[in-house]
């Protein structure tokens, strides 16, 4: 390769890397999130063009490279394609844990192809990215994992601990470090390799198991930063400058995205990933018939008339709603209320729906205004003024019990719902949310519940209303 080749091929992955910081700013806002990601993907697109383009200009060392390559990215475009065809939105958290696994799997395995090819006369630099890349990596290989199966389900969203848990983590954490050294020393070494392997992803599944479902959305977001980090030391093991720009950019959005959640949280990521927050609830009352407290069930009729004659209405969107993909009945309704001269706002919590930002992406999809989008601080100051809190789906991030100790979502900030006049909750059953506890709001008295889909609740309204001022 020339130093020309080598200076165009060094630009054009620098704006690749414009292309990349680009599209994260962008995606700041939903209104030009679509955007963002679009140049984010065509940068990262030829970014594989450039590489795939350059080794062909260097001469593939084997015809057979050139197959798996071109296998390997149809495979990948197709996989996407799919998943992100015909994955739904409430299905989101799952697939970024699954994304994460892949990409934290696919820079393990990086390093490790580079452990295997190393020497004696490794230099120690190599050593060092190699097995920090096998370490991270595959500790997100597992974690996210867990957190997949958490979220979808096929995990209990409850903490869990095996016997001496601690121990066996302390223990798991020990022998990957000391396994991370051992690489180092002697990196041509196979024993050491396979035990940093085992060890770190021992650690991926017993630091997750015991952190609870209240909490998984800061995990997902310090996973997404780990793979990142995995990503940048594949580059530096590789000496591939784009590969470390788009694992650094990464890493740091993730990072600094998991300080944002647990600020939102009121959870320190310590706090989290030490202590496991997300424990059983102590001394929650059972909402399904604790202390003698009873529901009070309403019909549409009784709804409609409160919202076609309050003067304020606050609509609290939450994974209920996304869940049963009633994004545009419930913008409809919020638009009908505003032609009858309501004041209508939309309170989104930080991790409505699971994820940041979902909420309001599944809104600004149903053209709901993005000035009628507060975020709880925005919102809460205008819940003791509302006549009427119509909560859609939304739990965990309503329950007045955060305000109490001793449970599994206390000192999370949450919407002040139960402050306003009238509280009406739409909701499919008395589930719990995904902290597994039971909400207080609904045993407050001026609370009343709307049960069945929220799509079919909604429409319900949206026609009661429109008989009640015909």
């Amino acid at each position: 390769m020339t130093n020309l080749d080598s200076g165009v091929r060094s630009l054009l992955y620098l704006i690749c890397a414009v292309a990349f910081v680009l599209g994260l700013h962008l995606m700041n806002s939903p209104r030009t999130a679509r955007r963002g990601n679009a140049i984010s993907a065509a940068g990262m697109g030829c970014a594989v063009a450039i590489a795939f383009v350059g080794a062909a200009l260097d001469g593939f060392e084997q015809a057979a490279a050139v197959v798996v390559l071109i296998a390997a990215v149809a495979t990948g475009s197709l996989v996407g394609l799919w998943t992100g065809r015909r994955v739904q939105m409430t299905s989101m958290p799952q697939l970024v844990s699954a994304f994460n696994m892949v990409g934290g799997g696919a820079a393990a395995l990086i390093a490790v192809g580079e452990a295997l090819r190393a020497g004696p006369s490794t230099a120690v630099g190599t050593a060092v990215t190699t097995a920090v890349g096998v370490l991270i990596g595959s500790m997100t290989v597992t974690g996210s994992l867990i957190a997949a199966g958490k979220l979808q389900g096929f995990v209990s969203g409850n903490p869990i601990r095996l016997p001496a848990h601690r121990l066996w983590e302390s223990v798991a954490v020990l022998i990957a470090l000391t396994a991370v050294v051992w690489s180092i020393a002697v990196p041509d070494g196979v024993a050491p390799l396979l035990v940093l392997l085992a060890s770190a992803l021992a650690v991926g599944i017993l630091v997750v198991l015991p952190i609870g479902g209240a909490d998984m959305p800061v995990v997902i977001s310090l996973l997404n930063a780990c793979t990142g980090i995995a990503v940048a030391m594949a580059g530096f093991a590789l000496s591939s400058p784009i590969m470390i720009i788009a694992g650094a950019l990464v890493g740091s959005a993730g990072t600094i995205l998991s300080i944002l959640m647990g600020a939102a949280m009121n959870r320190s990521i310590i706090s989290i990933v030490v202590g496991g927050f997300g424990t059983a609830a102590a001394g929650v009352v059972d909402v399904a018939g604790g202390a003698g407290a009873a529901v009070r069930e309403t019909t549409a009729d009784d709804v409609a008339i409160q919202l076609a004659y309050a003067h304020k209405v606050i609509i609290v969107p939450g994974y209920g709603l996304a869940a049963a993909r009633a994004q545009r009945e419930c913008a409809d309704l919020g638009a009908l209320l505003v032609e009858r001269g309501i004041d209508v706002s939309y309170a989104i919590h930080p991790v409505a729906g699971r994820m940041p930002g979902q909420m309001n992406v599944l809104l600004a999809e149903a053209n709901v205004p993005y000035d009628l989008l507060d975020d709880m601080d925005a919102s809460n100051p205008g819940f003791p003024l509302a006549d009427v809190a119509l909560v859609v789906g939304a739990n965990d991030v309503t329950n007045p019990a955060a305000r109490r100790p001793g449970n599994a979502i206390s000192g999370m900030p949450i919407l002040d719902v139960d402050k306003a006049k009238s509280v009406v909750v739409l909701k499919r059953s008395m589930g719990h949310g995904y902290a597994g506890i039971d909400n207080e709001l609904y045993l407050q008295p001026q609370t009343t519940m709307l049960f069945g889909d929220a799509e079919q609740s909604l429409l319900q309204l949206l026609s009661a209303i429109k008989t009640l001022v015909a």
